[in-house]
């Protein structure tokens, strides 16, 4: 991708009129409710690692529906409490092996990392965790699972498990319930973001980096490389079902659900990007509610971002918030 998709001058001030269902609401509140009823609590295991200065566990919490969601909880020896990020991953992407991630630990944070269902296979060290729900007829991937309704769509499952281990890891007797911080990068960002609006107080900062799953319609029509291109694949097969999945999408895009997350928060947006374009990272932020919230701009960049430069300047950015 030779050229951002807008000019930054316009990308700073970019707010699609973004549609938002009028059950929207409603629909997070129950889905939630039915989800934070079921479920065992949290448990630790220790595990077998080769690190010996930080202290490393497995963590099963209950996710959708109840459902054991695995996650690595990655700590300093002290018994605290400390401050706690909370990391979701990327686009098929597992949560690895333990000790995999340990800066946001080495930096004095309590690090969980959660793995997301039903991936694992597509880059890193694998997943933990499955997706026991089957889906109508979809194109390879995960964009297009249960897409006929918001009830059934795959994204529902992994937002609900996200706010249901910032639930979780409030319970540890090592962090401070009252600063949690979520961040992610592509996918993860996305999740972050829809923590952030669902969890609502639960959640002190967010730190969506290149968030994926925002601006449905615009990521949908103009995204050259997939993930996205699979619903471009969906709707080419199955025509007419446009209104339908669009409508599902709506119920879970991160531009409309950033009207709802009021904490602090620092995006980043790589301009080269033909993963994420810039202009639906732009509807998020210039949609999102807090009025503390900053962009990192990484011109040259295409969806690797700022990787570690931008992770010293979260750290930078978070020590005063938390």
């Amino acid at each position: 991708m030779p050229l951002t998709d807008l000019p930054l001058a316009d990308l700073r001030t970019y707010s699609p009129d973004l549609a938002e269902p009028d059950d929207l609401d409603d629909f997070w509140a129950a889905t939630l409710s039915e989800s934070r009823a079921l479920g065992a609590a949290p448990v630790l295991a220790p595990v077998d690692t080769p690190v010996r200065e930080l202290v490393v566990e497995d963590l099963t919490f209950p996710g959708f529906a109840g459902e054991p969601v695995r996650a690595w909880v990655v700590r300093p020896p002290a018994p605290g409490p400390h401050p706690c990020v909370v990391e979701y991953l990327g686009y098929n992407g597992g949560r690895g092996v333990p000790g995999e991630k340990l800066q946001w630990a080495a930096a004095g944070y309590v690090h969980v990392v959660m793995d997301t269902r039903g991936q694992g296979s597509g880059w890193g060290s694998g997943g933990h965790t499955p997706d026991p729900h089957g889906a109508g007829p979809a194109v390879p991937g995960f964009m297009t699972r249960g897409i006929e309704a918001p009830a059934t769509y795959y994204y529902r499952r992994v937002f609900t498990d996200a706010v249901r281990l910032v639930d979780a890891v409030r319970t540890l007797p090592f962090v401070d319930r009252d600063r949690v911080a979520v961040t992610g990068a592509s996918q993860g960002g996305g999740i972050s973001l829809a923590a952030a609006a669902l969890a609502g107080d639960l959640v002190a900062a967010c730190l969506p980096d290149v968030p994926f799953l925002c601006h449905f319609r615009r990521a949908v029509e103009l995204t050259p490389e997939l993930p996205f291109t699979e619903v471009v694949r969906y709707l080419a097969v199955h025509r007419g079902s446009d209104a339908a999945v669009f409508r599902t999408l709506s119920y879970f895009d991160g531009a409309v659900l950033a009207r709802r997350a009021r904490v602090p928060a620092l995006f980043s947006v790589a301009l080269m990007d033909a993963i994420v374009l810039p202009s639906t990272v732009f509807a998020a932020f210039n949609a999102y509610a807090g009025e503390d919230r900053s962009i990192e701009v990484y011109p040259w960049n295409g969806h690797e971002g700022g990787q570690v430069p931008h992770w010293a300047r979260q750290v930078e950015w978070l020590g005063p918030r938390l």
